[in-house]
């Protein structure tokens, strides 16, 4: 069975004018929206519109961070959005960043390990009833209970970019949630989690042929996000430190224009899957070919020549509705429409690109990649 998800909210549409496109996500087909959290919407409210608009959706979090919410009113959370949708809701868990806990929040980002854990062992014994009292090593809570625990218990899935913290998810959690990797970084992943878990992967793809517009594109994106400290570590795990280390260098000197430009080729094209269709379905499956049970696609744009109407896709080319006879894809922009085969993997997972729903007014390429349209997939 596959599944078919995109990320919400729509990007540029406010979130109380989205009912109809949260109903046309279910028309056409799609099973699961999934949220964010970090300096645009929360990670609960557009799910609990989507429970309440599209009723058939299954829902998720990827991911709400550990640190920015004390136990008892994240419990309340989780356990709220898991009564409004009881069964088809999961929650994505995670530290987050230094960026956003500390310097956003002004909340000590300290042992980040140990916060997901005990997070995570306290979120299960309140969802499930207990009257939880228990010291654990970065919060202590005295007496607390739900008052309406969901009867549905909702997976929780633990956000991971090592070893402890994949092992971590594989141990106390349901799965994990991990982005930036290639499809040659699965191997390193999967044995941490271990066997029957779900594995949530976040791709990030740019469907064009214009392969130096996503190099400029991806490079920004991947300076800004790699030189936070989790993803650098997470990088530098799976062998890439040597390709990245003059662009961290150089950003820690100050000079950003010349660590973006320092991010080498050979690495965009590992971790944003670019180029025609035909090598992203050639990368998807080498992506498929792993284990991974979600896939969350992420659509990065560019604003070509500085026009901002050269940037707009169309929103409907992955109905899933569409799959079961072999369909053919259409992404337009302002010039030039790709069209192609949609091909049925392997491992019996349609692999889609993500798509978004209107970009014509989009700034420079410094906003290319934010909360826009994604597809997720998910197979058993």
């Amino acid at each position: 069975m596959s599944r078919y998800g995109v990320t919400i909210p729509y990007d540029r549409t406010p979130l109380g004018e989205q009912q109809e496109l949260f109903e046309e996500i279910a028309a056409l087909g799609y099973t699961d929206v999934w949220s964010a959290e970090a300096s645009a919407t929360d990670g609960f409210v557009p799910l609990a519109l989507a429970a309440a608009w599209a009723p058939a959706l299954r829902l998720g979090t990827a991911i709400v961070p550990s640190f920015t919410r004390g136990p008892a009113t994240l419990a309340m959370c989780v356990a709220t959005m898991a009564e409004a949708a009881p069964g088809r809701f999961q929650f994505g868990l995670g530290t987050s960043s230094d960026v956003i806990v500390e310097r956003w929040n002004g909340i000590p980002f300290t042992e980040p390990y140990k916060r997901n854990r005990d997070m995570v062992r306290f979120l299960k014994a309140a969802l499930g009833g207990e009257k939880v009292s228990e010291e654990y090593d970065t919060f202590t809570v005295k007496g607390f209970r739900l008052e309406r625990p969901p009867a549905i218990v909702p997976p929780i899935l633990v956000a991971g970019l090592r070893p402890g913290m994949l092992r971590l998810a594989g141990r106390v959690g349901d799965g994990t949630i991990i982005n930036w990797l290639s499809a040659e970084d699965v191997k390193r992943i999967v044995p941490e989690v271990g066997p029957d878990k779900e594995i949530v992967a976040r791709i990030y793809v740019c469907p064009t042929e214009d392969a130096a517009a996503v190099r400029s594109a991806a490079k920004m994106l991947i300076a800004a996000y790699l030189n936070v400290e989790v993803y650098a570590l997470f990088q530098q795990w799976l062998g890439r430190g040597p390709q990245l280390q003059p662009m961290w260098d150089l950003w820690r000197a100050g000079d950003r224009k010349a660590a973006v430009a320092a991010v080498p080729d050979s690495v965009v094209d590992e971790l944003v899957v670019n180029q025609v269709m035909k090598e992203f379905v050639s990368q998807a499956q080498r992506q498929t070919g792993s284990a991974f049970k979600v896939f969350a696609l992420m659509t990065l744009i560019h604003d070509y020549d500085g026009n901002p109407s050269s940037t707009y896709y169309d929103s409907h080319f992955l109905a899933p509705g569409w799959l079961p006879g072999y369909p053919t894809y259409s992404v337009q922009t302002a010039e030039e429409t790709y069209q192609g085969d949609i091909v049925v993997l392997a491992a019996g997972a349609i692999f889609a690109v993500g798509l978004i729903d209107d970009v014509r007014d989009m700034s420079a390429p410094a906003k290319m990649a934010g909360q826009v349209l994604a597809a997720s997939i998910l197979y058993f």
